[in-house]
């Protein structure tokens, strides 16, 4: 006895049946393994008995089904019969002129057909082409193309997707009749929801779902007709659907790049509207159009959120420079210089300096706020304006953070925060107090060529209601230098994946520290682009110089 295979993946084939008793699966280990990811592992079993061929699932996930009736316990079957497994089909023949295929029913025997969407439109481009045999042929195909064209000028307008389902309920209700429709389209998380219902008057628009119809047509892109879904075990045993009333179905993808977006369901009575093949044929065409029209929607979509970003962004970048010094004060015997040199983005950065005290003070104020963006750029707003009053108020650099911590705290969320580092300098001695909040390590070159770290003595600033910090003391003697930056230098990747690090910069920092902090900085910034090379810097690199000239005679 010769069985027909059909696979879900791969070309039908023969398989001559000699044995007693052949398992089918997709396991390796199955007597007739077959390539359907669907299938279970042992899914079914053919025995002979006998002159009899019997079939018995094997429990599977997805059941076995001789002529669309579920086989429950053994099953004889005979010539011309087909066994369905999932995707797959196995036909049974004595020769192979008797084999037929599964990939149609006969509807008189109230049976389903599943036909490749993408079959069904490529029939129709090459059916532009071949020579029709009828003139009743020539009359549907025009039909057809008349049809399409209308709802192609329907839909042609600016329209919301809203819109445009409504509109291609519309003309499917125009042109197919049938007494309700839906469209199912899929959200993000994968599953799908009825973006757009429609029924005839009396009908209800609460319309089932059947799974054999997501399996089918949304999981593996197929047309489907069912001509009575009484006689069709699979949709026979949906209480719903039965209690719906519905008998003949029609249901068609919409078809995307990466697979289904959604699909289109026609439901009726048998007694009002039985669907014919034409009828998927023409809904698959419709189908089509529609997942088009829902393509270019989504693209214009995309495209203006792309644009309200990219104004959201300029807007942000305005107000993060506007809150940057244009200029830094002068001190006798000190040079400064603070730079901020974008990303493509927008980052929270933030510096200045202030003097106070009529100039026997200067604060040195750097900070970096979480994320990036417009919501970033309204923090460092927000910080630039709750520091003005304890900077210029006098207060020291803990308790300048402390203030800030508990105001900033109460004015934003909780994933916002920043690190900062906050430094009272005396220009005549070079005495340097300082709070480090979680910001990166400073780096303070001695006139000798040793490099003092000035390390983290705080958490970061509104992170927590309340938080304690240290004040600690160091000095810029006569040719020392001082760096502040933020972490968009030293989280800098190369290809690899691979930071700058904050050795590097140290190594670039105590190499150039005696050079003016123009030439300074423009070394810095050209170590660290050749370490990153081509790869796009993520987040904005700021730097804030502070040097010491040195005693007479010396740079």
């Amino acid at each position: 006895m010769k069985l027909r295979v059909t696979p879900a993946e791969g070309d039908p084939f023969d398989f001559v049946l000699d044995r007693d008793s052949v398992t089918v699966g997709r396991s390796s280990t199955a007597d007739l393994a077959l390539s359907d990811p669907f299938l279970s592992r042992h899914h079914a079993r053919l025995s002979r008995h006998d002159d009899r061929l019997l079939v018995e699932d094997l429990g599977s996930r997805n059941g076995t089904f001789v002529n669309d009736l579920v086989v429950q316990g053994l099953t004889e079957v005979h010539p011309g019969d087909i066994i369905r497994l999932s995707a797959s089909s196995i036909s049974i023949a004595t020769d192979r002129a008797s084999i037929t295929t599964a990939t149609t029913h006969d509807s008189s025997i109230g049976a389903t057909i599943f036909r490749p969407a993408s079959e069904l439109l490529e029939e129709e481009i090459s059916s532009s082409t071949d020579l029709m045999d009828s003139a009743e042929a020539l009359r549907r195909y025009a039909q057809r193309l008349e049809t399409l064209r209308d709802v192609h000028e329907a839909v042609a307008g600016s329209l919301t997707q809203d819109e445009l389902l409504k509109m291609i309920l519309d003309r499917i209700f125009e042109h197919l009749g049938p007494q309700q429709g839906v469209i199912y389209l899929k959200e993000k998380d994968g599953q799908y929801y009825q973006a757009a219902t429609r029924a005839l008057p009396g009908q209800s628009t609460d319309i089932p779902l059947s799974r054999t119809l997501v399996h089918e047509v949304l999981d593996k892109g197929m047309a489907a007709l069912v001509f009575d879904a009484a006689t069709d075990q699979r949709f026979a045993a949906s209480e719903s659907i039965m209690m719906s009333g519905i008998r003949s179905m029609v249901a068609a993808p919409l078809l995307a790049d990466d697979g289904p977006s959604g699909m289109i369901v026609l439901n009726s009575k048998v007694a009002v509207r039985q669907f014919a093949e034409q009828d998927m044929e023409l809904l698959t065409s419709l189908a089509s159009v529609a997942a088009l029209k829902l393509r270019n929607i989504a693209l214009l979509e995309r495209d203006a959120q792309r644009r309200q970003l990219e104004a959201e962004l300029k807007l942000a970048r305005r107000i993060q420079e506007s809150l940057l010094p244009e200029t830094l004060p002068t001190f006798e015997g000190w040079s400064l210089l603070g730079r901020n040199i974008p990303s493509r983005g927008v980052s929270g950065d933030y510096y200045v300096v202030v003097p106070r005290k009529e100039g026997s003070e200067c604060v040195l104020f750097m900070a970096d706020v979480s994320g990036k963006g417009i919501a970033a750029s309204i923090v460092t707003a927000s910080l630039e304006a709750l520091a003005a009053a304890p900077i210029e108020g006098g207060d020291p650099p803990d308790e300048i953070c402390d203030k800030l911590c508990r105001r900033l705290y109460k004015r934003t969320p909780p994933e916002k925060y920043a690190t900062a580092f906050v430094a009272v300098l005396e220009p005549a001695t070079g005495r340097l107090v300082y709070t480090n909040a979680g910001h990166n390590t400073a780096l303070l070159a001695h006139a000798n060529g040793a490099i003092e770290e000035l390390t983290t003595c705080g958490l970061p600033i509104a992170l927590l209601p309340e938080a304690t910090y240290e004040r600690r003391e160091t000095r810029l003697e006569p040719g020392a230098s001082l760096l502040v930056y933020t972490d968009g230098i030293t989280e800098a990747e190369d290809r690899n994946g691979e930071e700058y690090g904050l050795e590097r910069l140290r190594s670039c920092y105590a190499r150039s520290f005696r050079l003016p902090v123009a030439e300074l900085a423009k070394v810095i910034e050209t170590d660290v682009s050749a370490f990153v090379g081509d790869v796009p810097f993520a987040d904005d690199r700021t730097l804030l110089l502070v040097q010491r000239a040195g005693a007479a005679g010396t740079p």
